[in-house]
């Protein structure tokens, strides 16, 4: 007779670590090399406690605000940034930056495929929503991923032209099993678009993506990014706002529509102390790495007891999000349920599928965050439409997420 061993769950994640050792150690030395490309640019700006001081009214003078701005572009290697709490999330930022370059008439191409549910709600391909970029008259068309996922390359090549104003690439898988982008990726998209017109605009949504590799798709040749500071670049310090950065003359256009014409960059108050914004940046590097070891081991245990997950745990990774595939929304919701209750606030609230603005299916959200919707603190979503995939994201520690994946061993598994 056949004896089945079983192990328990923190026995499980300790024999996981020791197979995952070495990846491990190669996101280690990649936050160390980002951690030291932070710290050159907070010393290159001689930052001052001083720059912590809230503005109030205008803003105008505000040299804390001026100096953060200085330092993401110094990371993000772009000729100016736009850094505000007055942009509201990642979505938003995006959106400023479409709304804000393009013209009716113009040409937006997405070439990494469907965007994420809330940007495909602004370009108003399939609604009816008005003030959308379609309503306002910008041609759109997307290029399909290949059946396996993969960029289609040719197609790419064949619909950029003459009259393509921007394209744009969204650097996360969003909520598709699709591979999040590569900073390599990206570059050789980038040569693909100059190819064919050396003009257009290439803007990247590089929401989830920040630390996670050596290199920022402006260094890849991009024009212009945005993201949002409640995911990776604000450490889970940063209470609100996005980030755009790029080429100055874009970002100024981005700020004229922030703001208005003439006034730009030089208005925005900072009503807080600046300190949660200099410092989660600071941290991120390190918060990521936690986000991505927490991925990594989620990743690990749930293939090794026979889940589909996207990315395999030893697959290289561009963005800090994992999927997990179950067989029906119960065990989706019961996944979500585990995150929740294990998490430092609203442990006790029950969860279930709803409505949410800018989502065309329900949605549940397991966030029991210090920041309200923030994705760098351990969280996970899932909409509800086949496949049944939860994503999960962040970690501010990997002892938080190592306890939770603990629990979801015991529950869903053991």
């Amino acid at each position: 007779m056949k004896v089945v061993i079983i192990l328990p769950a923190l026995q499980i994640i300790r024999d996981a670590e020791k197979k995952m050792a070495v990846r491990f150690q190669e996101l280690e030395e990649n936050a160390y090399r980002n951690q030291a490309k932070v710290l050159d640019a907070f010393k290159k700006y001689h930052l001052r406690d001083s720059h912590f001081n809230p503005s109030s009214g205008y803003g105008y003078g505000d040299i804390g605000r001026e100096r953060l701005e200085d330092i993401y572009a110094e990371v993000f290697k772009g000729e100016d940034a736009l850094v505000r709490s007055q942009i509201v999330s990642g979505t938003h930022a995006i959106s400023s930056c479409l709304f804000a370059i393009l013209r009716p008439g113009d040409r937006l191409l997405s070439i990494s495929g469907r965007p994420y549910d809330t940007l495909a709600n602004i370009i108003g391909q399939d609604n009816n929503i008005p003030g959308t970029l379609i309503d306002r008259g910008v041609s759109y068309r997307e290029i399909k991923l290949n059946q396996d996922g993969s960029l289609d390359y040719e197609a790419i090549a064949n619909a950029v032209d003459i009259n393509t104003t921007m394209v744009l690439i969204q650097r996360s898988r969003g909520y598709s099993l699709r591979p999040a982008l590569s900073t390599e990726e990206i570059e050789k998209m980038v040569r693909r678009v100059r190819e064919k017109n050396s003009s257009t605009i290439i803007m990247v949504d590089n929401c989830y993506g920040e630390f996670v590799e050596l290199r920022e798709p402006l260094e890849c040749g991009a024009d212009i990014m945005a993201g949002s500071l409640i995911k990776n670049p604000g450490g889970g310090l940063a209470p609100s706002g996005g980030y755009i950065t790029g080429k100055e003359e874009l970002v100024e256009t981005v700020a004229y529509h922030l703001t208005a014409p003439g006034l730009g960059k030089e208005m925005g108050a900072f009503l807080t102390n600046k300190r949660d914004f200099f410092q989660g940046l600071f941290v991120a590097p390190h918060v990521v790495l936690q986000a991505l070891k927490s991925a990594v081991l989620l990743a690990y245990i749930f293939e090794q007891y026979g889940y589909q997950v996207s990315p395999r745990w030893d697959e290289a990774r561009a963005d800090i999000v994992q999927a997990v595939l179950f067989k029906n929304p119960d065990e989706v919701l019961q996944f979500c349920q585990l995150v929740q209750g294990n998490s430092p606030v609203d442990s006790d609230l029950t969860l279930e599928f709803g409505e949410m603005p800018g989502y065309s299916d329900k949605i549940v959200m397991a966030a029991g965050t210090f920041v309200q919707g923030s994705s760098i603190e351990l969280s996970c979503d899932a909409p509800l439409r086949k496949p049944y995939a939860v994503y999960m994201q962040g970690g501010l520690t990997y002892e938080h997420s190592r306890f939770v994946i603990k629990n979801l061993i015991d529950t869903l598994i053991l």
